[in-house]
């Protein structure tokens, strides 16, 4: 519930943040304007963010005759997660990584790459998948996609507002509040995205173990997954790299600091310490 709440107060601060851009752009009017623009935004990412992102991907849908053993997988855990059964696709990619999408459970799907099938064995493939699942059972992909589309049009925002609004003007101060907006404006928005993607992967972490039974396989996925994305590079479009099970660009340093994933050893620790958690219940 904690999880949820914090969650939605990030979200609020995003649409907070584009209605005062629009306000500093354009007044009462400008702020009225943003507001339904952020709506009709939400709107196209609620309906076709799910086909997008296939497409990018070139993502192909897979029945139980084609892919038997992954398709059992999901279908399995998806009934012990008390969902409908999700469409299936294949990514063709041999960095190993998976998401899910869709706008509800009604109307989801479970994507992993030639990868992560030929890296996993079932036990840590099955961990994955309870993972995914576990984000269309919290209905994190739609939340997600909202939180990045916020992010994204408020960047354009401050700059529309920085190369055509008050900073346009010969006032000095209105100049430097336009730079200010320029750089603080799409900053803030990116960290908020942040918080609310790493709040998400930390729940559906908990949620995944749960669903499958084993916390420590998918701490053995999440470990085998992290090596191979630093070996193994992915064409990946940086806007969607919220919606992977691991983020699919390697790198440390200041660019781990601005990760849309939390830090791959903390999610193996909290999964380890749930793992004592559950035997110490079935004790």
């Amino acid at each position: 519930m904690s999880n949820t709440l914090r969650t939605a107060a990030l979200m609020a601060l995003l649409i907070v943040l584009f209605v005062l851009i629009g306000e500093a752009i354009g007044g009462e009017q400008g702020m009225i304007v943003a507001f339904f623009f952020a709506v009709a935004m939400n709107f196209f990412s609620y309906w076709f963010s799910d086909k997008i992102v296939l497409m990018m991907y070139g993502a192909r849908e897979v029945t139980r005759e084609e892919a038997p053993e992954l398709y059992d997988i999901v279908d399995r855990l998806r009934q012990r997660a008390g969902l409908p059964m999700p469409r299936v696709y294949v990514i063709p990619s041999e960095q190993p990584n998976a998401f899910a999408t869709g706008r509800s459970p009604k109307h989801s799907a479970v994507a992993v790459t030639q990868g992560i099938v030929r890296l996993l064995n079932r036990e840590e493939l099955e961990g994955v998948i309870a993972h995914e699942l576990a984000h269309i059972k919290h209905r994190d992909i739609l939340i997600s996609s909202i939180a990045a589309t916020l992010a994204a049009a408020i960047t354009m925002l401050a700059r529309f507002a920085f190369f055509f609004g008050p900073a346009q003007d010969r006032d000095r101060g209105n100049a430097l509040a336009g730079l200010l907006m320029l750089i603080l404006a799409p900053l803030a928005a990116m960290l908020i995205q942040m918080a609310i993607s790493r709040a998400r992967e930390f729940a559906a972490d908990r949620g995944g173990a749960l669903i499958c039974g084993k916390p420590r396989a998918l701490a053995r996925a999440l470990e085998k997954l992290e090596a191979g994305v630093a070996h193994i590079p992915m064409d990946a479009n940086p806007a969607t790299a919220h919606m992977f099970i691991v983020h699919p660009f390697s790198g440390g340093g200041i660019a781990r600091l601005f990760s849309t994933h939390p830090p791959t050893e903390e999610r193996i620790r909290r999964l380890l310490e749930l793992e004592q958690e559950l035997a110490g219940a079935r004790v």
